[in-house]
């Protein structure tokens, strides 16, 4: 397994503001500096680096094939979203999806990752979910016409939060699945049990820690580690594990430093 690290710690994750009134521009983004983002993450010896479909769209012709040269990191995957459940603005939205694809064949990448599913207002409604995993769906077959394998990402926010949320969406699609340890967590749920629940589709991991409901570097937090690579090992995934740390109340390196410090002495372990 080879380990990446996603540029989201240098600076969080902010929308285009052009989506309040235009739904197609709505992507997601990382206000800090993307130089100084990528190179951290190769001084901290990852080999691999995941980015939003923004801010590959903002490098994409202004230095972006370069600097992965420079660093010697390889784009391993694009993260986008959607609400999912609006027909109305789905087209728009998957022509984000499309255009998120196209950036990431055209810089190599393996996955297209994807978050989403909208929270009512009023509440949500197993229409809801058909409607999202019809959608996911459609982002599978994307994917695959652009060369890349897409998993679906649960995500605090959304309507794929818990276990049985988890469980509905899984029924209703095709796409593969990028466990997120933290949001996992967070959700009720136990990481380890659920990759070893969805054995066949795992495509990709997100690491993070979580304690009190705070994101944290590797170790730092309650998130039991040994047996979620454990579980990796055990459902025979043996691609990217991506380190994704949504804030650090420090450096960003640091951050990037600690994590990679803690899977150099678990991973071992692990896979011995």
């Amino acid at each position: 397994m080879r380990l990446g690290y996603h540029s989201i710690t240098w600076g969080g994750v902010t929308g285009d503001a052009s989506g309040v009134t235009s739904v197609k521009d709505l992507v997601y983004r990382v206000p800090g500096d993307m130089h100084r983002a990528l190179r951290d993450i190769a001084a901290a010896g990852y080999e691999g680096v995941e980015i939003f479909d923004g801010n590959v769209a903002e490098l994409a012709d202004a230095g972006l094939a370069e600097l992965l040269d420079e660093t010697g990191l390889a784009l391993v995957s694009v993260y986008t979203g959607a609400n999912f459940i609006y027909p109305d603005i789905l087209d728009d939205e998957l022509y984000r999806v499309r255009r998120a694809a196209e950036l990431a064949q055209r810089f190599g990448a393996e996955q297209l990752v994807v978050g989403g599913g909208a929270r009512r207002a009023a509440g949500t409604t197993d229409l809801d979910y058909d409607r999202l995993g019809e959608a996911l769906d459609t982002v599978d077959g994307i994917a695959g016409e652009h060369g890349l394998s897409a998993c679906y990402h649960p995500h605090l926010g959304t309507i794929v939060e818990g276990p049985d949320e988890v469980e509905k969406v899984f029924a209703r699609t095709r796409i593969g699945f990028c466990p997120d340890t933290a949001h996992l967590a967070a959700g009720g749920g136990d990481p380890a049990a659920l990759i070893r629940r969805y054995p066949d589709r795992i495509r990709h991991v997100h690491l993070k820690d979580l304690r009190n409901g705070a994101f944290l570097p590797l170790g730092e937090g309650d998130v039991d580690f040994d047996d979620v690579l454990a579980a990796v090992r055990e459902v025979g995934y043996d691609s990217w594990l991506l380190v994704e740390l949504d804030s650090y109340d420090g450096d960003p390196a640091e951050a990037a430093r600690i994590s990679k410090a803690f899977l150099d002495a678990h991973l071992p372990k692990a896979l011995a």
